[in-house]
């Protein structure tokens, strides 16, 4: 170990004069600019791809750009138009009016008999007595159905009078669109945890690394995601028709608001998709980008260290034993 002592002024005038950038050699000025040209190639490539599909699938791209229209619309608008006091008045009488009661104590007739029908039957067979508990069940059954389906009309006949493009219908529609959109992020949640668990274990059997892990890690949450949302959306879409019905609207009404709001779901969906492949992707190519400035940097270092001491400068030089 050799120790340099020099005056501290020397060093201060030293660190005035403008450090030499690192000169780099010029395979590592061709690394970076093939890095660059890669980057802006992926950029062109991921536009020209967008641009072709617009193109060959004009259906989903005019879907998308309508449904972003009306997700703007609801944004600036509102959900729906409020009530009158008339219709306000109507909708509440023919609501208040719907006994719930009397749903709620035939529903728990029927769990009643079910559950003596359940106990009486065999694995494979029914006897006398057990059919007598069948033959309740299906009355206490019949009689639940048909006070439902009193109330299910008297509450369709209040959504009449307030409109299906009232603030009554369209909170329906996006409390039952969000309710179907949690659900698919809590899947792909809950299949992300277990996927983390067993490719864990296998990684550890298989002597992966941290990077390959992380990326394979990465690839299933995006295909889990896309999984539960999309058959999200394919359910909502399903049930919407259902909601639209009970309003009681024209064809065209009906088919105006159905189509919109698939739409609209639709592009939500879609956009929400492509901000996590986005993240994930930009991510990536960050990691990616600090690893190699890094490696640049501890490439272009020197080494040695300094202190100060009673006002001068000691540097250490140390060499191994051998040279």
């Amino acid at each position: 170990r050799i120790i340099r002592r020099e005056p501290l002024s020397a060093l201060c005038q030293r660190q005035r004069q403008p450090k030499p950038q690192p000169i780099l050699s010029n395979e590592q000025n061709q690394n970076m600019n093939n890095n660059q040209v890669v980057v802006s190639d992926v950029s062109s490539a991921i536009v020209t791809a967008a641009k072709g599909f617009a193109k060959r699938h004009k259906v989903i791209t005019f879907s998308y750009i309508y449904g972003m229209s009306i997700l703007c619309a609801i944004m600036l608008i509102g959900s729906g138009t409020k009530l009158t006091f008339d219709q306000q008045r109507q909708y509440n009488q023919i609501m208040n009016s719907i006994d719930l009661q009397a749903e709620y104590t035939a529903a728990s007739k029927y769990h009643t008999s079910y559950a003596n029908y359940y106990q009486s039957k065999g694995w494979f067979s029914c006897d006398a007595h057990c059919q007598h508990y069948k033959s309740i069940m299906d009355r206490r059954k019949s009689e639940w159905d048909e006070i439902k389906a009193e109330g299910n009309a008297r509450m369709s006949d209040a959504k009449s009078v307030a409109g299906l493009f009232s603030e009554v219908g369209v909170t329906e529609v996006k409390d039952s669109f969000w309710d179907y959109f949690n659900s698919g992020k809590q899947f792909a949640k809950r299949q992300s945890w277990w996927d983390a668990l067993f490719m864990g274990m296998r990684s550890m059997s298989r002597d992966e690394s941290f990077i390959e892990y992380g990326l394979k890690m990465l690839m299933q949450v995006l295909i889990n995601f896309s999984m539960g949302l999309i058959m999200a959306l394919f359910i909502f879409i399903f049930g919407l028709w259902g909601i639209i019905s009970s309003y009681q609207a024209n064809p065209l009404t009906a088919l105006f608001f159905f189509v919109s709001a698939a739409s609209a779901a639709f592009a939500f969906v879609s956009t929400y998709l492509f901000a996590i492949y986005g993240a994930a992707a930009g991510g990536v190519v960050g990691v990616v980008k600090m690893a190699e400035s890094n490696m640049r940097i501890e490439a272009a270092r020197g080494g040695g260290g300094a202190r100060v001491r009673n006002g001068y400068v000691e540097r250490n030089r140390n060499r191994p034993h051998y040279q």
